[in-house]
């Protein structure tokens, strides 16, 4: 009598295992979704910004995350000098321009 319990309790154990296991893949199946619907096309975004932030030089347009649109005058190694008017030059850090309207074309395309 008292062996009939024992065996039945050592046999479900294996099957609350699998049972455990299945609970997880849902979660695991939101989680995989969320990174290829958010996380993935976010760290494509910073990547281009990043790339973008880094071919800047004298001559392009830019658009400041502020809205300012302006000329860059100079270039440093965090820092842009950009001409909004004429004689009005104001330090701009890299990172909060947000767009490039028009590059400045290359020197050998001029020639």
């Amino acid at each position: 009598m008292f062996v009939t319990p024992a065996y039945a309790q050592a046999a479900a154990s294996p099957a609350g295992g699998a049972a455990a296991f299945a609970q997880f893949i849902p979660l695991l199946l939101v989680f995989v979704i969320m990174y290829f619907l958010i996380l993935r096309p976010q760290q494509k975004k910073m990547s281009q910004h990043r790339a973008m932030v880094g071919a800047l030089k004298k001559g392009d347009t830019v658009v400041t995350q502020g809205g300012l649109i302006g000329k860059v005058i100079a270039v440093r190694d965090d820092e842009l000098d950009v001409e909004i008017a004429q004689g009005v030059k104001v330090r701009v850090v890299r990172g909060t321009v947000a767009q490039v309207l028009t590059r400045t074309a290359p020197a050998a395309a001029n020639s």
